[in-house]
């Protein structure tokens, strides 16, 4: 297939509610879409998962823009793609930027399949027909309302709690949950809020028997990581820390986690993602799909990535109607007694509505 055109579109979607990690507070989601059009006239989607800020990592939605502008769009531009692990080759000679670099490379795979009248599941190795899905909840205005959301959350059959901590908001927040629900599945998620000098305090999370703790220290670190991990039974979860399967495999030598987090736009791609999925298999390393509160497309991508052998544990792939009034891809996602169905149809199984995208697009530019 020749990539012939490649439109950039800028999104607003208000959330539902004030998301808030130990980095900031979301209100409204910002996010760069990506449609790919080849010689046919046939089109794929991908989305980025930077946000307005640099708050997750370097990244933002100009840095992404400008970056498709400049340099990926024009690599790939006109060029005749016969399968989208080459594009990940393509696109090597830009340093890092790897959310840029998904947003492009997750609409070739989306446009790839649809061509070949296959899932992207299916054209990834995916082997499952329904995927487990948890909740990710962020920091609250007090204990008495995150237990409230605990508890909805656990109705609606959700298999896993992530509950957002920080300094301040970790250790007797945890203690709470724990007496309200002493049989969920429960992490907590640190954003890199710690440091080695609170072991102490991170190994009074041991008594509360957590599924992991996530990327609880420095976003850039693996060392500090293997020597805590030695000094706590929970396991760690790297996130921020792991952007390539080198990031990956370096982490396992140094005994740094004993599970990792797959983004896809945190390591450049669905191809890069799953060479780190299988690299973690080889180890027995579990791995599991994280969020960047995605609409619709990345939320698809998502599902789609679940579907690998070794997605062992629940991720943060929730319904739409947790974040949006109204998503941007019919059906919406929904979620049955903590279950999404993989779709079958081509390509990433949803359709764009491109009503709605029209009324949330803020900047939109062609390239062809």
């Amino acid at each position: 297939m020749i990539i012939k055109e490649v439109i950039v579109r800028q999104l607003k979607m208000k959330m539902k509610f004030d998301f808030t990690t130990s980095f900031g507070t979301i209100k409204d989601k910002e996010f760069l879409l990506i449609e790919v059009k080849d010689e046919q006239g046939n089109s794929g989607w991908g989305e980025s998962g930077a946000f307005h800020a640099p708050w997750y990592n370097e990244e933002t939605i100009q840095t992404n823009w400008h970056m498709l502008e400049d340099f990926l769009i024009p690599a790939l531009l006109h060029k005749n793609i016969e399968h989208p692990d080459e594009v990940s080759v393509i696109l090597s000679d830009f340093r890092r930027n790897y959310m840029a670099k998904a947003a492009i490379e997750t609409a070739i795979w989306d446009l790839y399949a649809r061509n070949k009248g296959i899932s992207v599941a299916t054209a990834i190795g995916g082997e499952k027909s329904k995927i487990e899905v948890g909740i990710s909840i962020g920091i609250q205005d007090s204990v008495e309302d995150l237990l409230d959301i605990i508890d909805q959350h656990v109705n609606e059959g959700y298999k896993r709690m992530k509950v957002k901590i920080k300094p301040g908001w970790d250790i007797d927040v945890i203690r709470q949950i724990r007496q309200a629900f002493p049989d969920v599945p429960l992490m907590a998620d640190a954003n890199s809020a710690y440091t080695l000098n609170d072991i102490d305090l991170l190994k009074k999370l041991d008594e509360f028997d957590l599924m992991m703790i996530e990327q609880p220290l420095a976003a850039d670190d693996i060392i500090d990581h293997a020597k805590l991990q030695k000094e706590i039974k929970t396991p760690i979860c790297l996130d921020e820390s792991i952007h390539s399967y080198e990031d990956t495999r370096k982490a396992i030598e140094l005994g740094s986690c004993k599970i990792i987090n797959i983004k896809i736009g945190r390591v450049g791609g669905l191809t890069e993602s799953k060479r780190i999925h299988d690299l973690c298999q080889e180890h027995d390393i579990a791995v599991w799909c994280g969020g960047m509160l995605e609409a619709g497309v990345g939320r698809a991508h998502n599902i789609a990535l679940t579907t690998l052998g070794n997605f062992i544990l629940p991720g943060d792939t929730a319904g739409s109607s947790r974040y949006w009034e109204k998503d941007i891809i019919d059906p919406e996602v929904i979620v049955k007694d903590g279950y999404i169905e993989v779709p079958n149809e081509p390509g990433i199984g949803y359709e764009p509505n491109l009503d709605l995208i029209r009324q949330f697009t803020v900047n939109e530019k062609s390239f062809s």
